[in-house]
Parts: C-alpha cells; sequence; structure tokens
C-alpha cells in the first residue's frame, strides 16, 4: 500500500442514493466552499464547540462560516463525557430558540466524539430534524463518531442510551488538527482504527503496524491515508446497513466490555482505550473458540502497547463487568450482540457468548487478578511489558 494525495472526497450513500460528502484535508481552506455548496447563504449556522476546542479552532471556522451564511451563532459547553447529557441539549435549544432558528437553518459540531454526538441528537430533535454538519477535531471522531448519523447522549452515566439516527450533510476532515491532540487522546482514535482493520481489512491492519513509526510521528500523508482508508471501511458497512439492522453491528467490535469498563470506570478512561480492551477480550474468546491462532492474538494484544493504548485494568471486579454488560444497548431479546472474529479482517456476530467466557476475557485483562500461567503483565492500566513486535 502507498499513501495518497492530500485531499480526498468519499461520497456516503443511503438506500442507494447519495447521502452526504466526506472532505479530507490538510487545512479548513474549503470549509467555506462546501457550506456554499450546501446552499447555507442566506441561513442561520450555530457552531457547538466544547471548552477545550473553543480555544483551538472556533475562530478560524468561525471566519469561514461568517463568510457565507447570513448569521453566526456559537453554543460552547463545559469539555468532557460528564456533559453529554439532555441538560446540555437543553440549553441547546433554548439558544436556538432565543436567536430565532428555523427549520432552514445549521447546526455544526466543532470538536470531538462528545460534541459530534451531542450536536447531532440537538439537530434531529431540533423542530424534528434539522441539517447538521460534523468538523471533527479528533483522530477517534474522524474515524468513527462523525460518520453514520448514529446521535446521542447519555443517561444517568449509561452510555448513549437516549439517540437518534439523523445523518449529516457534510463531514469536513482537516487532518492537520491531529498534530495538536495529545498522546493520549491520539492513542484513543488509534484503539478505533486497529479496530477498522480487524473487522474489515487485514492488509490495512497489517499496514498499521507496518507504519507504526510515520503514524507516532504524525507524518502528514500517512495520516491522511490512514484516515481515508478508516472512514472508507466503515463507509462501506454503513451504507448497507445505515440503521444497524444487521451487518452494522460488527462495527461494536469491542465495545460490550469497553463500555462496561468504561462506565464502571466512570469515564476516567478514554473511549479510545476502552475499546482496545474490548477488543482485546474479544480476541481472547475468539482464539479460545480456535478461530485465532495463538500468535494472532497476542499481536492484537501487543499492539496496544505499540499505539499507547491499555492491555490490563485494575480496580474493578470482573464479575461486575460481566454483569455491566447486560445493560448494554446492543441487546437482542436479552441476549448480546458480541462480536468476534472469524479471522483477522473477517468479524461476525454471535448472540451465544457465554457469561463465563466473557468472565475468563476479563479476568486476562484484570491486573488485580494473579495469573497463574505467567501469560499477562499485571502490571497496571499501561504495561509495556508485552512483546511487540518492531
Amino acid at each position: 500500500m502507498s499513501t495518497k494525495q492530500k485531499d480526498s472526497v468519499i461520497a456516503v450513500k443511503e438506500n442507494g442514493r447519495f447521502s452526504y460528502e466526506i472532505v479530507l484535508r490538510d487545512s479548513f481552506g474549503q470549509l467555506k466552499e462546501k457550506l456554499e455548496a450546501l446552499g447555507c447563504q442566506g441561513h442561520r449556522i450555530c457552531i457547538v464547540t466544547d471548552s477545550n476546542v473553543s480555544g483551538l479552532y472556533l475562530e478560524e471556522v468561525k471566519s469561514c462560516v461568517s463568510a457565507c451564511c447570513s448569521q453566526t451563532e456559537v453554543f460552547v459547553f463545559q469539555a468532557g463525557e460528564a456533559f453529554k447529557t439532555l441538560d446540555t441539549v437543553r440549553s441547546l435549544y433554548e439558544a436556538l430558540i432565543q436567536a430565532g432558528f428555523d427549520r432552514h437553518d445549521l447546526l455544526l459540531a466543532l470538536g470531538g466524539g462528545v460534541v459530534g454526538d451531542l450536536t447531532g441528537f440537538a439537530a434531529a430533535t431540533y423542530l424534528r430534524g434539522i441539517r447538521f454538519i460534523q468538523v471533527p477535531t479528533t483522530l477517534l471522531s474522524q474515524v468513527d463518531s462523525s460518520i453514520g448519523g448514529k446521535t446521542g447522549v447519555d443517561f444517568d452515566r449509561y452510555k448513549n442510551m437516549v439517540g437518534a439516527f439523523h445523518q449529516p450533510a457534510l463531514v469536513y476532515i482537516n487532518t492537520s488538527v491531529l498534530r495538536t491532540l495529545s498522546e493520549e487522546q491520539f492513542a484513543s482514535g488509534m484503539g478505533e482504527i486497529l479496530k477498522a482493520g480487524l473487522i474489515r481489512d487485514a492488509d490495512f491492519y497489517e499496514w498499521t503496524i507496518e507504519h507504526m513509526s510515520e503514524i507516532e510521528e504524525r507524518d502528514s500523508e500517512t495520516l491522511i491515508y490512514m484516515v481515508e482508508k478508516s472512514c472508507q471501511i466503515k463507509r462501506s458497512v454503513v451504507e448497507k446497513d445505515p440503521h444497524e439492522k444487521g451487518e452494522r453491528a460488527i462495527l461494536n467490535f469491542g465495545h460490550t466490555i469497553g463500555h462496561a469498563i468504561e462506565k464502571l470506570k466512570d469515564f476516567q478512561l478514554t473511549h479510545g482505550e476502552c475499546v482496545a480492551l474490548g477488543i482485546v477480550a474479544a480476541a481472547y474468546i475468539s482464539w479460545k473458540r480456535g478461530y485465532l491462532d495463538e500468535d494472532e492474538f497476542y499481536e492484537i494484544r501487543d499492539m496496544n502497547v505499540g499505539f499507547g493504548l491499555p492491555i490490563s485494568f485494575d480496580g474493578l471486579k470482573s464479575e461486575d463487568i460481566v454483569a455491566a454488560t447486560r445493560k448494554d444497548k446492543k441487546m437482542d431479546a436479552g441476549r448480546i450482540k458480541f462480536i468476534l472474529l472469524k479471522k483477522m479482517g473477517r468479524a461476525y456476530i454471535d448472540l451465544d457468548v457465554t457469561d463465563q467466557e466473557m468472565l475468563e476475557a476479563v479476568n486476562f485483562l484484570n491486573a488485580d487478578i494473579a495469573d497463574e500461567e505467567g501469560n499477562r503483565s499485571g502490571q497496571g492500566i499501561f504495561s509495556g511489558s508485552a512483546d511487540c513486535p518492531e
């Protein structure tokens, strides 16, 4: 595989018809042009962002937006998963009503997954639905949450329990913003990128491993290719199943146990870190069922270390994590839609994963449990003792 040009456009269809574009650039330079193509002239737009992102990119994006929209409003809320709530949405509704927003006006989500999910949910429900634009600023949101139309907020700390499907009018990805991300946030996005390769494209997964140094250096061409390829993988899945009636569920690889850890840790770990742990657990079950060989399983686990992701956790009881999976929204008649690997690059939906299988996998990750076989490090959340190929 080779890297591609710095600009790219990916068309996304819904029910066989064009729905929206994913525009990938290394600047905000084409944002005004894309807004004009959507017919934003003469309409109001509200930029929704958080207290972290507002100080970095708000003025630049506002300048692009104001050049073509009749009125630009800004809604800034406190950064963090704790504010991805109906209370924040209520405050946004009030701001839109006070500014006189109607059904022809737009919202623009400027930020990570929390901002995008919350803004999309507000857009889906304000006046029974208005258009919105995704301008994701984290690696995780660029390759995952900004694409596919899933929106939502947390309810009483249960992740994304209230939501709707509402496709964006545009996803505008500026990969240059990735250079300002913290190491933790960049690693969080890598959890979803590794997932994309594992579920649908083994060659891309191997490419990611082979280009580890360029990725960690945040080389511009490498990043644009990596983000583009991840977007294409997600596009291919959501086009076939836009409302998660079947195949789209494979995108939840690593999420069942990952979400349980995320909730019980009270969101002290990032989403990508928890997904990475969930991926190791799901790969463990796939290995024990004979779908992966031992070397493949340990490669999956050890790649977490290479990209700054955890291979173990502490401070939780394994039984509590398994119990928490029962409150996950991805249930089918009381059974969990668990995603396993038939082989590298081929995921499938399994409705028969037992609590005992999950418990064994979670125990493997649990640094508080003595491991008699000595087959994991058990040195805490960011253990670096695993062998990582060069």
